[in-house]
């Protein structure tokens, strides 16, 4: 059927990730660094995601595609362990009540958009901490933290302390999710830190390029963690280094949100 449907244009997009949890059916993924339509089915065509693209790379087109499934959309979400989004049935535009907001098509059909959402990134979990390890010897433990400021938007590029140095570039949640942050990564380099959800990705883009460039760094390691949105500082990251010129190791490490390594 020919019919309305969000397309994203793999040409401009620089894969930030941001368009992602404004999606509540979970119908966009970033796919190799780029934001792309998982199914057809999923895509209700409304254009939640719009306001949401700093490259306007998501425009709304019309196509030959496969109807939107609503139970595609909530087994999709479920597999992915997000909350189906709320549904329900209107006629024209309108908003929903309660904790979720609801948008009519044309021939009647609406659906409303629950808290739980399509972003793993944005979706509330409870869990219960990780087992306690063995009791460490008593005394404090030491921060490993050589330099300041860290946040990304601060640091001066030609800071000395960048010279010579590994570099740790690490996203906000991190060493909120990794325990042993400070002995198995931060030790022995520099860091900034930054989240591309909150802050514009093309400044990172932009700070890094002439970081990479003028500093004088040895290595890159960028941790990040596994929520989609997380992408976006990996691909500063790279395209940074791309643009710089520079030849310089680079290594991406990803941390789920129990805290474990699930990428190296």
């Amino acid at each position: 059927m020919i019919r309305k449907i969000v397309h994203i244009d793999q040409d401009k997009c620089d894969g930030c990730g941001l368009c992602v949890p404004s999606c509540a059916e979970g119908a966009i993924k970033i796919v190799d660094g780029k934001a792309q339509i998982a199914a057809d089915n999923l895509c209700d065509g409304l254009g939640a995601c719009l306001g949401e693209c700093p490259q306007d790379a998501i425009t709304i087109i019309e196509r030959e595609a496969e109807e939107f499934d609503e139970v595609a959309v909530e087994k999709h979400l479920s597999a992915h362990g997000a909350a189906p989004a709320a549904h329900g049935h209107g006629h024209g535009h309108g908003h929903g009540h309660g904790h979720g907001h609801g948008h009519g098509h044309g021939h009647g059909h609406g659906h409303g958009h629950g808290h739980g959402g399509g972003c793993p990134g944005s979706r509330v979990q409870s869990f219960a901490p990780a087992p306690s390890a063995p009791a460490a010897p008593a005394g404090a433990i030491q921060s490993q933290l050589a330099q300041w400021p860290v946040q990304l938007h601060l640091v001066p590029v030609t800071a000395p302390y960048f010279k010579d140095a590994e570099l740790l570039i690490t996203a906000d949640c991190v060493p909120f999710a990794y325990a042993n942050y400070h002995q198995d990564f931060l030790a022995g380099k520099a860091v900034v830190v930054g989240c591309p959800k909150l802050d514009d990705n093309n400044a990172y883009l932009a700070k890094l390029t002439e970081l990479f460039r003028v500093s004088g760094i040895k290595g890159i390691t960028v941790l990040r963690m596994e929520v989609p949105c997380c992408g976006g500082i990996v691909m500063a990251a790279r395209q940074a280094l791309a643009a710089s010129g520079m030849e310089i190791p680079f290594r991406e490490v990803t941390i789920s949100i129990r805290g474990e390594i699930v990428e190296r």
